[in-house]
């Protein structure tokens, strides 16, 4: 069962191109720990977050060493926080694929 992890970032007025750094930041930092980087969106059209990140796990198991991995590690614990000064709203989402087609 693949798992996909989609988070949310709606910026402070202002203050999209610091949101986007700081996801690339937090990005670099799961790279250093030998996590899948995973992929920034950019909003360019439309309604939604400012920047979305999304990464895809093989099990539930993987997502939860991954989850772990970030918790452990200091520098993705400062990441969060400083991206938490920087957004009016953070959301993260867990979808499992339907491969039923």
């Amino acid at each position: 069962m693949t798992i996909v992890e989609a988070t949310n970032y709606f910026a402070k007025q202002g203050h999209a191109p610091a949101v986007l750094q700081q996801r690339r930041q937090a990005t670099a930092i799961r790279r250093e720990l030998g996590l899948e980087p995973g992929d920034i969106l950019v909003l360019r059209e439309g309604n939604g977050p400012d920047v979305r990140w999304e990464c895809r796990f093989l099990s539930r198991a993987a997502f939860d060493a991954d989850m772990a991995a970030r918790a452990g590690s200091e520098a993705f614990v400062q990441a969060r926080r400083v991206m938490h000064t920087l957004v009016e709203r953070f959301e993260r989402h867990i979808y499992e694929v339907d491969d039923s087609h």
